[in-house]
């Protein structure tokens, strides 16, 4: 009878005990975070808390400056751009003076350069859109001028097109870089790791009667690095780097062709064919301006919206860090 008894209450004390004990994921099997948490008394929960979550708004601080910068850099990438493809429209606007100019003088005779337009044929000027007043001789010489500002534009849209390709490979490397580091994704995970074990320690103390207001307000502020997401700051990084590289790609083509429109080889060509592939190539180089502004601005916008992202995540690693202090 003693020998039931005795077996009876042994059955019911490993009952409680198997009651009592917790439920663990993986069947059972307590993991290290939750043998840490039952484990950590709340000053050493504190302590892993103040090491893995301090410091994080210093890397995020870093991220914002160089976001910023790119933001600058692309943008003067793309100003250059636009710059570019205005140059290139003004000078396909006088190309066609220049071309006009060029027939009407072709249908003059040398002993006519003293006499105006006017007095030559009054319908001259209105065809041609000319000062009726001009001379001949005037002609010729505005001929020249207009050239040599015309070849001139070339130059200068050639160098702004250089400009913008220097700038936006400048800008592609930048994104390229400005991402979130292996260290400060593992910092978080670390970080959020120590707050959810000071929650279940704060709890523990609570029980024991211990002062947890100062912890408590940790938890309360740190925990917020649940919510955080670094994915956007990476897709905001890589959309940057596409489009200055695009842009860059873009006005690199334009440089060349520019260069290639203003030589005096394809200028003094002045057969059909040699007319045709020189308006060709200036309205190539216009088309690849404008294209490179287009990406450039592109760029802009995603280093403008990184910086967005990474202010968001920011303001949670700047209140932890306040209150870690």
């Amino acid at each position: 009878m003693r020998k039931l008894v005795f077996f009876t209450s042994m059955c019911v004390l490993c009952g409680a005990a198997m009651t009592a004990v917790p439920a663990y994921a993986d069947g059972g099997i307590p993991t290290l975070h939750e043998l840490d948490a039952e484990r950590m008394d709340l000053d050493t929960a504190l302590q892993r808390t103040y090491i893995t979550c301090a410091g994080i708004d210093e890397g995020l601080a870093d991220m914002k400056k160089m976001a910023g910068i790119n933001t600058a850099v692309s943008g003067v990438g793309t100003g250059l751009a636009v710059g570019a493809a205005v140059v290139g429209f003004s000078k396909a606007k006088l190309d066609k003076e220049i071309d006009k100019l060029e027939e009407m003088l072709a249908e003059k005779s040398v002993d006519q350069f003293g006499t105006s337009l006017g007095e030559l044929d009054p319908n001259f000027a209105q065809k041609y859109g000319l000062n009726e007043n001009l001379t001949v001789s005037q002609g010729n010489s505005s001929l020249e001028e207009a050239t040599a500002k015309s070849k001139k534009l070339g130059n200068w849209r050639t160098g702004l097109m250089a400009g913008t390709t220097a700038t936006q490979v400048a800008s592609a490397i930048i994104a390229a870089k400005n991402r979130v580091s292996e260290d400060l994704q593992g910092q978080v995970d670390e970080c959020i790791a120590s707050v959810k074990m000071l929650q279940r320690a704060i709890a523990e103390a609570r029980m024991n009667g211990e002062d947890v207001t100062e912890a408590q307000r940790i938890y309360s502020t740190c925990r917020e690095y649940e919510y955080v997401d670094l994915s956007p700051i990476d897709k905001r990084a890589k959309g940057a780097m596409i489009s200055s590289t695009i842009a860059a790609v873009t006005g690199g083509v334009g440089t060349v062709t520019s260069a290639m429109a203003n030589t005096d080889a394809t200028r003094n060509d002045n057969t059909d064919e040699g007319k045709k592939k020189e308006k060709n190539l200036n309205t190539a180089s216009n088309a690849l301006a404008v294209g490179s502004g287009v990406a450039g601005a592109t760029a802009t916008i995603f280093n403008a919206t990184q910086i967005a992202a990474i202010k968001k995540v920011a303001s949670v690693s700047e209140k932890c860090t306040e209150v870690l202090k």
